[in-house]
């Protein structure tokens, strides 16, 4: 069974920062795409960004230039390092993984909330 451990989020204020790591574990075959996703009250869950095993990556548009996504292939970890944080930010993000073979799985989220 695939599991993925988050961790990182909290209460920050705007303009502030934060890093987001998620390590996957429990797939022999590895993962293919690895990323995050966010869900605010009220709104559907939407993509934040995704980075797959060649390094290629996406963004939402409302983070491009704020956000960096990184991966460790080693330690099947994924990373999203959030810069200029903006209360319309403020979400459960949850990491999301599509292991080869396996298929998607979700983490459990982690609350980012983003108030002065």
């Amino acid at each position: 069974q695939v599991q993925l451990v988050e961790s990182g989020g909290g209460l920050v204020q705007p303009e502030g920062s934060l890093r987001l790591s998620c390590t996957a574990s429990g797939s022999i075959f590895g993962f293919d795409l690895m990323g995050w996703y966010r869900q605010a009250p009220g709104k559907e869950r939407g993509l934040v960004a995704r980075i797959d095993s060649g390094g290629g990556i996406t963004y939402a548009d409302s983070v491009k230039g704020r956000f960096t996504i990184s991966r460790e292939n080693a330690r099947n970890t994924v990373y999203l390092q959030m810069n200029s944080l903006k209360p319309e930010g403020t979400a459960v993000y949850y990491c999301y993984v599509r292991a080869y073979v396996k298929g998607d799985y979700w983490g459990q989220g982690t609350q980012v909330t983003i108030s002065s």
